[in-house]
């Protein structure tokens, strides 16, 4: 096997590293997860971790990134076109079910909460904002009647729908057993507006 040049070892620590944080920031959430204890999991010492990254916040927005990247992926597979309203909003309450369930929220709050002063990080955010808010005005947009549409506020309720789901994942992380099931009746009657 030939040997890995420089940049290939230095990749394959940084996805090693990136991984492991992940896992941690996942299952322990943002806080309670050092840099030392991301090293230790990816087998590295903290200088690799600092040879890649410049802090826990960098290492930690990446893997933000990483999973929003991830599920909006797996958003975009939910929004087929030829789902009627009730199989739409079954698939997103699943799709939401899924992310809730994977430890995304917490991370992303404690995350959001500790980095909240620096400008890079909160921009981050809000472009995270906008793009989640555009994809669900174009979902309303695709089912909605064009003379609906033309005088709906599509991306006021769009940030609404944003708002709504961020409020859910919060409401969900005090209370477990919290259900989904008033987003899925709200989901599906704005959606049963359907051409």
């Amino acid at each position: 096997m030939p040997r890995l040049t420089r940049a290939e070892t230095q990749t394959r620590n940084r996805d090693q590293v990136l991984a492991a944080a992940r896992e941690l920031f996942l299952r322990d959430g943002y806080r309670a997860t050092s840099l030392a204890a991301v090293a230790d999991a990816a087998g590295f010492s903290t200088g690799v971790v600092y040879s890649n990254f410049s802090g826990k916040p960098e290492l930690a927005l990446l893997v933000v990134q990483g999973i929003q990247a991830e599920h909006t992926a797996s958003l975009r597979a939910v929004l087929d076109h030829t789902r009627t309203p009730g199989e739409l909003a079954r698939g997103l309450r699943d799709w939401a079910e899924d992310a809730f369930a994977s430890g995304w929220p917490r991370f992303e709050l404690e995350f959001a909460l500790d980095t909240r002063a620096d400008p890079r990080i909160v921009e981050a955010f809000v472009e995270r904002q906008r793009y989640g808010a555009a994809l669900v005005a174009e979902i309303i947009r695709e089912r909605l009647p064009a003379d609906l549409v033309a005088v709906l506020p599509l991306d006021s309720i769009a940030d609404a729908v944003i708002d709504l789901l961020i409020g859910f994942a919060i409401r969900r992380l005090i209370d477990p057993a919290a259900s989904l099931d008033r987003v899925e009746s709200l989901l599906r009657a704005t959606l049963a507006f359907e051409v």
